[in-house]
């Protein structure tokens, strides 16, 4: 008997939530990097600092995470796929890996793909060893098969073709200039050896590669961050500065960091960076969606499960 989990962050199920989700993220060692207290006296400062204005966020688009949702249909299709149990833990909001393991004690293989494309330390080495270290609780982690990225992969990276073109809808892609944007880590992080920023100037390689196979070319296409928090130097160009470069009056937006939409897709780019571009003077400014739960998406997603059992058998 099979089954496949999939993993993400998370996002606030509802107002009550959001305290816990920001609680657990910046009390994530592989985050804020100091030892307890100290990680604990941290992330009590910054959820306090910012439990306010994240609420008034959430609030502007429908009271909890859209990640929820997007994730449940994506279940959803997987499992009609592929005709395996799928299930989805999220690191930092329920459900949590130590409630979806105990569902899988009597399973025989259990295959993991974090939804997040590209490897980092604050995303996937933290599911994966918060995921492992409750398996082994359960002695079930030797039944784990898992990837840890795949950004360079051809069908994933149509997928991402696939979604700019959705937002083009027809246009002439030489009016638009194409931003894709991913969500930023401190410097200091990068410069520990996190390979992150690398994989995403990978991507984005890939990703133009793909559209150029399909005949669209953009005006110029831009790599940004987004999403810094605090007075650390985090990684750039970040995407307010990188709108003010920009002379064309005309993009789109490509969330490169994320195959769900959340709160840094439909808040942050959709709301606040939407807002920036306005009063910079764009007259165009289109926010591509992830993948979601696009068919495309859920055949790469099978593809990559047979690959698993393929390999582990």
């Amino acid at each position: 008997m099979k089954a496949i989990i999939l993993l993400n962050m998370g996002g606030p199920n509802n107002l009550d939530e959001i305290k816990l989700f920001l609680s657990n993220m910046f009390n994530d060692k592989n985050i804020i990097s100091a030892p307890q207290p100290i990680r604990k006296f941290i992330s009590f400062i910054i959820v306090n600092s910012r439990i306010n204005e994240a609420t008034k966020n959430y609030k502007l688009i429908g009271g909890k995470s859209p990640i929820i949702n997007y994730t449940k249909a994506l279940v959803k299709k997987l499992q009609k796929k592929t005709k395996i149990d799928t299930f989805y833990i999220m690191r930092y909001t329920p459900p949590f890996a130590t409630d979806i393991l105990k569902e899988l004690k009597n399973y025989d293989e259990i295959y993991a793909i974090p939804l997040y494309p590209h490897y980092s330390v604050t995303t996937t080495k933290s599911s994966f060893e918060d995921l492992f270290k409750e398996a082994k609780k359960l002695n079930i982690n030797k039944k784990i098969k898992k990837i840890d990225y795949y950004y360079s992969n051809k069908k994933y990276n149509q997928v991402i073709a696939k979604k700019i073109k959705e937002t083009l809808n027809g246009d002439n892609p030489q009016d638009f200039d194409l931003i894709f944007s991913a969500h930023g880590l401190p410097q200091k992080i990068i410069n520990k050896g996190d390979v992150y920023q690398k994989q995403i100037k990978l991507n984005k390689f890939f990703a133009v590669k793909e559209l150029l196979n399909q005949g669209i070319k953009f005006n110029k296409t831009h790599l940004a961050y987004q999403s810094r928090l605090g007075p650390m130097k985090w990684i750039k160009p970040y995407l307010d500065d990188k709108l003010k470069e920009i002379k064309n009056r005309k993009i789109i937006i490509y969330p490169l960091a994320f195959t769900i939409d959340n709160s840094e897709t439909e808040f942050e780019l959709e709301i606040e960076y939407k807002n920036i571009a306005k009063e910079l003077g764009y007259k165009d400014i289109r926010i591509a969606k992830c993948p979601n739960d696009d068919e495309l998406f859920v055949d790469f997603l099978d593809e990559s499960i047979k690959n698993l059992i393929k390999y582990s058998s």
